[in-house]
Parts: structure tokens; sequence; C-alpha cells
């Protein structure tokens, strides 16, 4: 793999459960790209992400992110390659029985961070990347839909990523909100390198905060330019 690109899929073909949903997939994503997953609702753009955590096996083809090979990976490199990635959901996924600072203690744990002193400074590093320094001990309900993304933004940033995958990270908030959100991301794209791929319906996104365009659609997932793409 060339020295900047992050993910790459070749000829690949894409399940969603046993069956394949999207065919021959060519993507290539270098350090520090942004890329949008646009399309209908079941045209594939979750499965796709999903490819690229080794949660979906590709079904033919080939597949490598961040120097990880998607075909045969061992079930023992999954954990590894998933902390090279930070995946934000739609719906937070945040732990409700656990403050915000005892949410991304426990991601830490989780992938092997060991030392206290280690962990608290990775937590403090993230939220005030978010700028949510003020919220570590608050629990989820009490933060509004906005700041529970941003803390679920955090919470992807825990492991340094090289890629964030952001599978539909605005579809729950209010436009004023979804544009703090998108500018944070955009922010940490710019400061950090990091790439990021992310799903979307919404044409104002990517019109906004343009990026390369993706679309599924057909069982297909073909690059366009963005005069095309809506």
């Amino acid at each position: 793999m060339e020295k900047d690109i992050l993910v790459r899929l070749k000829g690949a073909d894409i399940t969603g459960g046993e069956q394949v949903v999207v065919y021959g997939v060519d993507m290539a994503v270098a350090r520090g790209e942004v890329v949008y997953l646009i399309g209908k609702v079941g045209s594939g753009k979750t499965s796709i992400i999903r490819a690229l955590t080794a949660e979906n096996p590709l079904k033919r083809g080939s597949g490598e992110v961040c120097g990880f090979r998607l075909d045969g990976i061992r079930q023992r490199d999954i954990p590894k390659l998933r902390r090279r990635l930070g995946v934000v959901f739609q719906d937070f996924q945040l732990l409700t029985d656990r403050t915000v600072e005892e949410n991304l203690d426990f991601v830490l744990r989780s992938t092997g961070c060991k030392k206290v002193d280690d962990r608290d400074k990775r937590i403090a590093e993230v939220l005030e990347a978010v700028g949510m320094t003020t919220k570590a001990h608050r629990w989820p309900h009490e933060l509004s839909g906005g700041e529970q993304q941003r803390i679920a933004i955090a919470r992807a940033l825990l492991n340094r990523p090289d890629v964030i995958l952001a599978d539909e990270p605005t579809g729950n908030l209010d436009p004023e909100t979804a544009d703090g959100i998108l500018q944070l991301l955009q922010r940490i794209n710019q400061e950090r390198g990091t790439a990021i791929i992310m799903v979307t319906h919404n044409p104002r996104v990517y019109e906004q905060y343009p990026g390369r365009i993706f679309v599924c659609e057909n069982e297909e997932c073909i690059e366009k330019t963005p005069a095309f793409a809506e």
C-alpha cells in the first residue's frame, strides 16, 4: 500500500448479512481526505462502513485498511485494526449508566490502556478537542443531542485514529447543531490529517463541506463529481 493510502478496496463485493449488497467497489482514500458515501436507504452505504471495520466480510475482491488486509483477516487482528479507526454513529451509543468520563475510560480500558494517568491524559485531550472539558462528570441524559454527539466524536478520537468512519453523524440533529458537528469534524480533518469517510443522505452536508463523493445505487458504489451526485 502506498505511503498515504489508508483505505483501499479493489473489486470488492460488500455483504450485508449473507447477501452481496454492493458489487465491485473500487476506492482509495488517502490521509487527510474527506469522502462521502451517499445514496438511498438500503443502498449499501452502512454495509461498506461495516466492511471497513471487518464486521462484514468481503465476498470477493480485496481490501486494505490502515495496513490490515480485510480479505482473510485473522480474528485476533480485528481489534488491532479497529484501534486505528474511530467510528461515529447516528444514535451516539453512549453507555447510559456511566458518566462521560466513565464512558471514555471504559473504551480505553477495553483497548488495553492500563495506566490510570495515561487514560486521564487521553480523556482530557479528547474532551478539549471537542470543546467539552466541563462535561466530564455529566451523565449522557444531562446532555443535549449535539453534546452527546461531541462526546461520541471524543470517544472516536481516543486511540488517535488514522480514519474516522461516520455513519449519518448529524442524522438526529437539528440543522444548527449539525453544522457545529460538521465544523468539528472538518477541523479534526484539517488539523490532524485524519481521513473521514462519512455516510450521509443530506446534500447540504457535502455541498457545504466539500469532499469526494461515492454514490451507492443499483448495487454499485461509484465515485462521481459533485455536479452529478445529487
